[in-house]
């Protein structure tokens, strides 16, 4: 199997799945929870007439900005910073004349969400800045031309694919299905990205072992079988995980289902990205380098 031989075919799957969700990140952006926005939210449950529900929370004098089905007989009311004065009697309102229970209360200020929103960017260019410079110095003795900055390089293009597809897929659901992103989406992307770069690491290493023993003289033959020698352990390990994960998101409740969605996408493409764009990017390098050095 000569996985390097049909790199442009692997790269265009990628630009074929990347493209819509940047698109669409473009048109309609994130759907952002109270997490990013501020605002408060309301859960009930015993009664899905959200017609009914908009029309209390109005003659409350509160405006409902989204209202969200759940499973069961359950659901989400968002709507500006509710004072806790206000939410009684919503609540009360609600109580009284659908004969509804209130199973969750949320309120998020304005300035506490500008907060989160700046630390999730922070925290995953923080990320991206450390893994380069990590795997740079760990593979600071591979042997010559190959540069060690390349493997840094590379890894986090590769990441950074396996954001734009997550990114890419909540803003079609949310545009679609108003799925909403919080601050456990920025936590999933996170561990989507150590996932990631840990399965890019095991095929860096990989390469960096035959370069060691095989010398750089043909570089894509190298780098082919060694994603061959990995190849088994890393579908393994992806698959195993990713059937836990979908237990968890058919089982689990509806409050981790995002996360849990976001880890599943994240899994697949890290999986993918890790066999079919990092190792096939260092040969495309690689190879621009040698042609440049003629």
């Amino acid at each position: 199997m000569n996985i390097m031989k049909y790199r442009k075919i692997w790269f265009g799957i990628s630009l074929f799945i990347i493209i819509p969700g940047i698109i669409s990140i473009v048109l309609w952006g994130l759907k952002l929870s109270i997490d990013f926005t501020g605002g408060s939210l309301i859960e009930i449950s015993g009664s899905q007439d959200s017609a009914k529900v908009i029309e209390i929370v109005k003659n409350e004098g509160t405006e409902v900005a989204s209202i969200q089905k759940t499973g069961g007989d359950s659901l989400i009311i968002r709507t500006k910073e509710l004072p806790e004065d206000q939410h009684r009697k919503v609540k009360k309102k609600l109580e009284e004349e659908l004969k509804v229970k209130e199973t969750r209360f949320e309120t998020v200020g304005p300035t506490v969400s500008k907060d989160i929103t700046q630390k999730a960017f922070l925290l995953i260019g923080a990320a991206s800045m450390l893994i380069v410079i990590f795997l740079a110095y760990s593979f600071r003795k591979v042997p010559k031309p190959v540069s060690s900055w390349q493997f840094g390089v590379t890894a986090v293009i590769a990441l950074l694919h396996d954001v734009l597809v997550m990114l890419g897929v909540f803003s079609i659901l949310g545009h679609f299905l108003n799925v909403e992103i919080d601050s456990m989406f920025v936590v999933a992307a996170l561990t989507v990205i150590g996932f990631s770069v840990h399965d890019t690491i095991v095929v860096f290493d990989r390469i960096r072992e035959n370069l060691i023993k095989r010398g750089s003289d043909d570089f894509e033959q190298l780098a082919n079988d060694s994603v061959l020698e990995t190849f088994s352990r890393s579908i393994n390990t992806s698959f195993l995980t990713f059937l836990v994960l979908l237990s968890l998101y058919l089982l689990g409740g509806s409050t981790t289902q995002v996360f849990v969605l976001a880890l599943l996408v994240g899994i697949a493409t890290g999986t993918y990205s890790s066999i079919f764009n990092a190792a096939p990017m260092l040969v495309v390098w690689q190879n621009w380098k040698r042609k440049h050095k003629k």
